[in-house]
């Protein structure tokens, strides 16, 4: 006898949002199946910046030079092997990639520089995590890298990126996240933040984006729709994979029918109670 599936509740994340919109398979393998994903360098590096730089926020305004934040890299590295065993896992002891790696976080730390002044801010929130439940019952949840609120009430929502800064053709996909924030803050405090903010640390450029209510409700009926669809795959079990050009990074190739592999059997889609609703048809 198999291990229970997972409740899945009525919520949506925009990392999960973001998967379904991309391959509705993807989602399926990380939100009912929940399929293993070893860490990987990459997505050690951006747990690891953003680590430096919500300690950095710690250090009084007149430290927060380029010098004392690279001198955070090692500590905070040391601490996320012991508090993340899988993220223990990507190097070996002596490994001869573990320097390099860890040079290349020093410069996109020394990066965000570049992009901001941190000893003029005194952010009102790190690594907060915001909520909200739409009128329909569906609940909105994720993490803020970083809230400012200026004397006047007026809110920037901050997100820290280690990737490439998208293309200008691709800038409003790069917001969804963000938008998604805006969206949430709104609909729990009543206030359309002023900015939303990406910081591209490697290629030292920001990214800002004042939306408005209009916006936000368009924004809101989409999410809505994406769920509507969400929920009907759920019932169905029809999660249809979706070739692209992220198809080269997804850790679940071999599971995928696009590249030969075959799905887990579909167990049902699980409800709020935990009960396993059997597909239809």
């Amino acid at each position: 006898m198999g291990s229970p599936l997972p409740v899945v509740p009525m919520s949506l994340s925009p990392s999960r949002a973001a998967d379904f919109k991309n391959c509705p398979l993807l989602y399926r393998f990380r939100s009912i199946d929940r399929l293993p994903e070893e860490p990987t360098p990459e997505m050690a590096r951006g747990t690891l910046v953003h680590a430096v730089l919500e300690r950095l926020y710690d250090v009084p305004a007149v430290e927060r030079t380029s010098a004392r934040a690279v001198s955070l890299v090692e500590p905070e590295w040391a601490r996320l092997l012991v508090e993340d065993t899988a993220i223990a896992g990507i190097f070996a002891a002596e490994d001869p990639r573990l320097e390099p790696w860890l040079a290349s976080v020093r410069d996109l730390v020394e990066g965000y520089f570049s992009v901001e002044d941190p000893t003029r801010l005194e952010p009102a929130e790190r690594e907060t995590l915001v909520e909200a439940t739409l009128d329909d019952g569906l609940v909105l949840r994720g993490y803020v890298d970083r809230l400012d609120v200026s004397p006047a009430g007026d809110v920037r929502v901050v997100d820290y990126k280690t990737g490439k800064a998208p293309a200008e053709a691709f800038e409003n996909k790069a917001l969804f996240q963000l938008r998604f924030y805006a969206l949430v803050l709104w609909r729990t405090r009543g206030v359309v933040p002023r900015m939303l903010r990406l910081l591209y640390l490697r290629d030292k450029v920001v990214l800002d984006h004042s939306p408005d209510a209009e916006e936000l409700e368009r924004f809101e009926r989409a999410l809505k729709a994406l769920w509507s669809a969400i929920e009907q795959a759920l019932e169905t079990g029809e999660f249809a994979p979706k070739p692209g050009r992220l198809c080269s990074w997804c850790p679940h190739q071999d599971k995928c029918p696009e590249f030969g592999g075959t799905p887990p059997p579909y167990p049902g889609a699980p409800g709020r109670d935990g009960v396993v609703t059997p597909p239809r048809g």
